[in-house]
């Protein structure tokens, strides 16, 4: 029979078992951090029924689905982890209570061109808050805090939090009497990084846009206000009286920026942008982006914002949020690729490989169970192999610890524990040998997945 090449469909990521390790330490953190806010875990299916999943999508979303048929079930798989929130919100609305705070993170499927960096399957992790009929704009001013602490958590340290507020740029452009420009405006102006201000207005005044050199100009006046965040909300404040929706933006704005410092975001790793704009037809209110700042050109690493209805197709009911997602495999991708990966963090997956060398093996399996009832992870190494590639065995997968149980061992009711990264053994009582294996490797944890190279 012919054997069938092995292979990973392209857009889909495997890991080796210890960047698996680095992921899964990566995730656990984020669950970590996002339970320090009292956010509550949620996991919903994979595949829902087509109709509820696309009860809002249409044009490039709708393309990108996953869908197929079961008998005469038409199915799809989810495409991000926002629309079944919204789904699950509205079917048990009356065994909630509200504010509503979860995390989720979880694989989503989109059946986009696979490249450098964008993947077909990929985890996602979010957060959202939902409100029940109306939401406080103080959780609008936590978001940045909760993003400025999971990153910490991780490791790195040259990140910015970018914030602004959909109501301003609403409120901006209907002042110019370019409401029904705004979405082709925003689009244009979120390319000036890339291409500069001279390229940006000379877009806004094509055919396709059509704006006068006078708009274009105000446009160019407004998105260029910078400084810190105090001297961006006075230059703001030059604006007021003009538009009631931007009176209010610049208000809420306010808000935020004034409660960051108590919810512990240093100055210098937030910043008023008034260039972020996200999704066009979803968000609200305030909108965050998170750049790594030696790495602009990843864009934007956690993005999310207020919106004013999470589940306005599946209910009447007003439910308000705000939300921010990490997309938690391309963020890795990212890491590993550019070496932020710390390669000092422990992927072993023992904290000791037992070595038995006698024929009765009682004692290490009785030594194995005595370490992973005081919690250390332990592993029985019986293969009929050599001495060396037993040795060898251990140092491969980087155990810190390699305990040996021969004769002499057993007589003395001792243990031989050998520290793999300092070469130095010890004969010590299986209780001593259980503290110093548990002590040694308490002493190393708590190194960060990502080494922040800046």
């Amino acid at each position: 029979m012919a054997k069938q090449r092995p292979r990973t469909l392209s857009g889909f990521m495997e890991l080796l078992p210890e960047k698996q390790v680095q992921f899964e330490k990566m995730a656990e953190l984020l669950r970590q951090s996002y339970a320090l806010y009292g956010f509550t875990p949620l996991d919903t299916p994979i595949i829902e029924a087509s109709e509820v999943l696309l009860a809002k999508a249409g044009g490039e979303t709708e393309k990108q689905i996953y869908r197929f048929t079961k008998g005469d079930s038409d199915l799809s798989l989810r495409f991000d982890l926002t629309v079944p929130l919204a789904k699950y919100v509205a079917l048990h609305y009356g065994e909630l209570t509200f504010p509503f705070r979860r995390f989720q993170i979880g694989k989503v499927y989109r059946g986009e061109r696979a490249q450098r960096g964008r993947f077909r399957e990929f985890y996602q992790a979010d957060i959202d808050v939902i409100g029940d009929g109306k939401l406080d704009i103080v959780n609008e001013a936590e978001i940045p805090a909760i993003i400025y602490n999971t990153f910490n958590a991780l490791g790195l340290k040259r990140f910015q939090i970018r914030v602004n507020n959909r109501k301003i740029l609403n409120g901006f452009y209907a002042m110019l009497g370019l409401s029904e420009k705004s979405g082709d405006i925003m689009r244009t102006v979120d390319k000036l990084d890339k291409i500069g201000p001279d390229k940006v207005a000379e877009l806004l005044t094509d055919e396709e846009i059509g704006l006068t050199p006078e708009q274009a100009g105000e446009i160019l006046k407004f998105i260029a206000i910078k400084g810190c965040q105090g001297e961006v909300l006075a230059g703001l404040e030059g604006y007021r009286g003009r538009n009631e929706v931007f009176d209010q933006g610049l208000d809420e704005l306010t808000t935020v920026v004034k409660y960051l410092s108590a919810f512990g975001v240093p100055e210098d790793h937030f910043t008023v942008d008034l260039t972020i704009a996200r999704g066009l037809d979803y968000y609200t209110g305030t909108v965050y982006e998170t750049a790594m700042l030696d790495h602009p050109e990843i864009g934007s690493v956690c993005s999310g914002g207020r919106y004013d209805n999470l589940a306005e197709y599946y209910t009447d009911k007003q439910l308000p949020g705000v939300g921010i997602s990490i997309g938690l495999t391309r963020l890795f991708y990212v890491l590993e690729e550019q070496g932020y990966l710390n390669e000092a963090l422990n992927t072993a997956p023992a904290d000791v490989l037992i070595l038995p060398m006698t024929a009765d093996l009682a004692p290490a399996i009785s030594f194995a169970t005595a370490l992973r009832g005081a919690g250390v992870r332990a592993q029985l190494y019986t293969e009929q192999r050599k001495f060396k590639q037993k040795m060898s065995y251990a140092d491969k997968l980087r155990i810190p610890y390699v305990a040996f149980l021969g004769e002499d061992e057993i007589a003395q009711g001792a243990v031989s524990v050998k520290n793999m990264a300092t070469g130095e053994q010890r004969t010590v009582s299986v209780d001593e040998a259980i503290a110093l294996v548990k002590n040694g490797v308490a002493a190393g944890q708590g190194a960060a997945p990502i080494r922040d190279k800046g």
